[in-house]
């Protein structure tokens, strides 16, 4: 491959890898919005928007899972290293091999039952309360979301094993109280 189509590749890559905070970054503003809105509305005219609970319901699951794929492929979660001394060099490799390796296996069954209930809720014709969203719509956004992460788990994890350097370890600094 020329080094013009692999730089190509890897700028289509990096825009594509971009829709997903996009996507999170337009419903935190629609649903920062929609708050505002709602608090205006309702300490004015004591009218709140009456489907302001359920789009947060829904807002908050797109953000969420529409950020969760990227956020694991970088290795960004917030992460507990109490027991980090006691990792160094190889030993910390492995343990990160592990843990990616293990939660992306993990994650494949709630991936496939979320996919169950959204086929079952479209199946039903469940909808919102308010709204009358089909609510399989969201279910199939989480299930997809989820078979991404753990696919991006699997994927980190055996980069680890064969090309390490392809996948950083990221060093983690606390939070300061000071």
């Amino acid at each position: 491959m020329s080094s013009d189509n692999q730089a190509t590749d890897e700028s289509l890559l990096k825009r594509l890898s971009r829709l997903p905070s996009l996507l999170a970054a337009i419903t935190l503003f629609a649903l920062m919005t929609m708050t505002f809105s709602d608090v205006v509305l309702r300490s004015t005219i004591n009218n709140p928007i009456e489907a302001a609970t359920e789009l947060t319901r829904l807002f908050m699951a797109i953000i969420v899972f529409a950020s969760l794929p990227i956020i694991t492929w970088r290795g960004e979660h917030i992460v507990v290293d109490l027991l980090d001394p006691f990792f160094s060099g190889l030993a910390a490799r492995l343990r990160d091999i592990a843990v990616d390796l293990v939660s992306g296996a993990a994650l494949l069954w709630p991936a496939v039952r979320v996919w169950q209930l959204a086929a079952r809720a479209r199946e039903y014709g469940d909808v919102t309360e308010y709204l009358n969203i089909p609510q399989f719509y969201i279910a199939y956004f989480i299930a997809l979301a989820t078979f991404i992460t753990a696919a991006a788990l699997l994927v980190r994890g055996l980069l680890q094993i064969v090309a390490p350097k392809l996948v950083e370890r990221e060093t983690h600094t606390p939070l300061s109280l000071d």
